[in-house]
Order: C-alpha cells, then sequence, then structure tokens
C-alpha cells in the first residue's frame, strides 16, 4: 500500500506544476480530494490494513492530505490576485488619452521670464512671506510714509507679512551681490483687494532690475519696448506717460494701444485707445544708499508687470476671475 501511495504523490507533484489558472486548479483538486478522488479513494481502504501499516501509511497518507489542502489555497489566492491585476476585456474600446497642458497665466508667465532671459537678464526667486525691511522700508518707503497706502498688505501676526510685490526679490540681490546686476523675479503676491472682475487678492508679477555703470532711462526704454514688441506683435503702439513710484526716480507708465480697436477707443479700453501694462523709472538713489551700493558710481531700472492683466490684454479677457474657476471649457481654449 505504501508504494501505491508514493505513487500518488509522485503523480500529484508533478500535476502541481502544470496548474496554469483556477479552472486547472479544481481539476486537480477534484481528481486528488474529490469524493472520488484518488487520494480521497486510498484513504477509505486505509482501515482494512493492519494496526502497523495502518499508522505508518495513515500518517504518511495524512501528511499529504494536509499538504495538498494548504497547496491549493495558496495557488487560488495567487491565482485570483493575478487574473485581478492581468485580465482586459480586449474587446472594449480604446479610452482617450487626455492630454493635460499649462494654465494660461503659466504660459504667459514662461513666455515673458523666456523673452528677458533671452535679453539677457537672469531669473531669480524669493520668499513669499517677508519683512518689513524688504517690503517696504528698503524701497524708500519708511514707516508712516503715505506711498505704504499704496500697497494693501496682509500682515501677520508675528509682524512678518505676505509680499505685496515681488521687488522684495530685487533688494535681496543687491544686497549679496555687487553691479553689475541684471535679473528678472516672477512670482506670486498677496494683497487684501476685494475678488472681482479686475482684481485679486492673490496675483502674480515679474519685476526686472538692472544695475550697472552709466545705465540710463534709454536702456530701460529700449528694454521694454523690445519685449512689448515680442509679446504683443511689431505693430503694437507703445507710450510712455510720467507716474511716480517711491522706489523710482523718474518713474513711468508703459501703455499699449487696445489690441481689440487698434488705438481707436472701445468699451475693453474705457474709449481711451490705450492700456496701462506696466510701471517702469531709474532706481531712487537712496534704494541703492540702502544696499550699500554708490549711486555716484551706479545707476539702473526697475519695472514691473502684473501677468494676469497682461494675459487679460493678450487673450481679450474681460474678468480675472476666469483664470480661477478652473472651468474646464475656458482653461482648454488656451
Amino acid at each position: 500500500m505504501i508504494e501505491i501511495l508514493e505513487k500518488i504523490i509522485k503523480e500529484a507533484e508533478k500535476d502541481i506544476s502544470l496548474i496554469k489558472n483556477l479552472n486547472d486548479l479544481e481539476n486537480f483538486r477534484i481528481k486528488y480530494l474529490g469524493r472520488k478522488g484518488e487520494l480521497t479513494t486510498f484513504l477509505r481502504k486505509i482501515k482494512d490494513l493492519s494496526i502497523e501499516e495502518r499508522k505508518v501509511v495513515g500518517k504518511r497518507a495524512n501528511e499529504f492530505k494536509e499538504y495538498l489542502e494548504k497547496v491549493i489555497e495558496e495557488k487560488r489566492i495567487f491565482l485570483k490576485e493575478e487574473e485581478k491585476v492581468f485580465f482586459f476585456d480586449y474587446t472594449l474600446p480604446g479610452r482617450k488619452f487626455w492630454l493635460g497642458h499649462k494654465h494660461p497665466i503659466t504660459q504667459v508667465m514662461e513666455e515673458c521670464v523666456d523673452i528677458f532671459v533671452r535679453m539677457g537678464f537672469k531669473e531669480e526667486q524669493g520668499p513669499e512671506i517677508e519683512d518689513e525691511w524688504h517690503n517696504f522700508t528698503a524701497l524708500n518707503i519708511p514707516p508712516l510714509h503715505p506711498a505704504r497706502d499704496m500697497f494693501s498688505t496682509f500682515y501677520l501676526p508675528d509682524g512678518r507679512l505676505l509680499r505685496s510685490h515681488t521687488s522684495p526679490v530685487q533688494i535681496r540681490v543687491m544686497e549679496r551681490e555687487k553691479p553689475p546686476i541684471r535679473i528678472i523675479a516672477p512670482g506670486r503676491v498677496f494683497r487684501p483687494d476685494d475678488f472681482d472682475a479686475s482684481h485679486s487678492p492673490v496675483f502674480h508679477q515679474i519685476e526686472g532690475l538692472y544695475v550697472d555703470t552709466d545705465v540710463t532711462f534709454l536702456d530701460l526704454k529700449a528694454t521694454l519696448e523690445e519685449f512689448c514688441r515680442i509679446f504683443f506683435g511689431k505693430e503694437v503702439i507703445i507710450k510712455f506717460v510720467p507716474s511716480y513710484f517711491p522706489f523710482t526716480e523718474p518713474s513711468a507708465e508703459v501703455l499699449i494701444c487696445c489690441l481689440n480697436c487698434l488705438g481707436k477707443g472701445c468699451e475693453r479700453c474705457r474709449n481711451k485707445g490705450f492700456l496701462e501694462i506696466l510701471g517702469c523709472g531709474m532706481v531712487h538713489p537712496q534704494v541703492l544708499k540702502n544696499v550699500n551700493i554708490d549711486p555716484e558710481v551706479y545707476s539702473g531700472f526697475a519695472f514691473g508687470l502684473g501677468v494676469e492683466r497682461l494675459a487679460m490684454i493678450k487673450f481679450q479677457i474681460d474678468d480675472i476671475r476666469l483664470f480661477y474657476q478652473n472651468d474646464i471649457r475656458f482653461l482648454s481654449q488656451f
């Protein structure tokens, strides 16, 4: 009898290696452990053996039965998981793979940065949580100065603040580097403005700074005119008008003709024919002194533009809130 059992064991071990799926496993179980299975039938015959044979053959047969039950359970778990991973219905139609794309604000910011980098400017970054020195005082806006009213500000409990413009990056760069300095500082800024068609409490700016010997307003004008013609097109009409900023002197605003009416006047430009796109000017001597740069030796220009404003003008969008509503119908157009 032991020889018959060993033959069954040898054949079963061979069949285990041939199991490829759940159907093979069930056939294997029935063949050996089913009601009429080979091992089940053999176990029924053990009662006819002598006591001595029964001890030896019975122990061996029961151990192998337990072994087969364990193997079958392990195989069942493995094959079920394998089917979950690898099963697919190849008759189903394929799914369209939707490619994402960059947000229009990101597109405009990267385009602006690329233009200035090609002009020789280096991109710089700075912290969004600032102190009053870098955000105001070093920029010639001391405490209680009325110019601070121009920059509504989020103050934090510890006395710091969320930067209201990216100009603090210019101060940080001038504090650690000596001229010549030619940088742009793109980033997010914060002001407690109402969220309406033309204002947002969170928006994006790009600041530019160039400091060296013999830098003039002509350099500033040439730089910004070149930027406008690359960004808006060679036919765009550009105007510089006097303005005031505490950290530049003289200061100016740059206007371009309305892209909708080409300077004739329409609702989009409030019948003015021109739209303001950025502020600029020659770096104030006091700002240079605040960062230990001698204004008798060096001069420079600075400018700042709002990315959302440029995007609204370029794409002819009337409401800034559209950029932040995450409406796929709107965003998919860019």
